[in-house]
């Protein structure tokens, strides 16, 4: 089974994609580059609650 989570920009903490985890990786965050299209340039995104 794998977690639905959601990836927030960590500098304007917009949440514009989600990614999916396996349910054993509980307590690890993710985090990801990704384009963050309110700030126009590639951020780091993590995790959300």
């Amino acid at each position: 089974m794998r977690q639905k989570v959601m990836l927030a920009c960590a500098q304007c903490r917009s949440r514009s994609y989600t990614a999916t985890k396996p349910l054993g990786c509980l307590g690890e965050r993710l985090t990801a580059n990704k384009f963050c299209p309110i700030c126009r340039k590639h951020t780091v995104h993590r995790e959300t609650k």
